[in-house]
């Protein structure tokens, strides 16, 4: 990929992801929107917009994000599942206008909070209407917390990796 390429991949990744508040979630097209993708997503950092549509984040869990049992919360997983991959879409050309088809989460292990994880989304196919990605989470050392296949609906307009 071209530097400028990489570039305008890694900014649009950073936009998207980094700098969203509530009112501005609302006005990009390319993810969902409201208050709790941008609740979600406070504190992700953009790390690499790699090869078109692979993305790497960091992330440090808020204590906002913990369930009962004081660990990363299912949902918020799931949330942060699809707001990345959404993104890792975008940085390859790709529109995500409508939601996703399907979810498929395996949870490993548990992040707790002020915990530094990785979270990794690669596409792996795009068609004219339905995107695959799959994405992971991973602590610092390796381990995996979570695995997720992802399908979106990506519209008619849409074109191939």
């Amino acid at each position: 990929m071209a530097s400028g390429s990489h570039d305008k991949s890694l900014l649009t990744a950073r936009r998207l992801l980094e700098e969203t508040s509530p009112a501005e979630a609302e006005q990009l097209p390319s993810l969902p929107s409201g208050f709790y993708d941008a609740f979600v997503l406070k504190g992700i950092r953009v790390v690499q917009a790699l090869p078109p549509g692979t993305l790497l984040c960091h992330f440090t869990v808020p204590s906002r994000l913990l369930n009962s049992g004081g660990f990363l919360h299912g949902g918020a997983t799931a949330s942060l599942v699809d707001l990345v991959a959404s993104a890792a879409f975008t940085t390859a050309g790709l529109r995500t206008r409508g939601s996703p088809l399907e979810m498929n989460i395996s949870y490993l292990d548990a992040a707790f909070a002020d915990e530094e994880i990785d979270i990794e989304a690669k596409v792996l196919r795009a068609g004219k209407a339905v995107g695959v990605a799959v994405v992971e989470l991973k602590k610092k050392s390796g381990k995996i917390i979570a695995q997720a296949r992802y399908s979106k609906y990506l519209g008619a307009a849409s074109s191939k990796l």
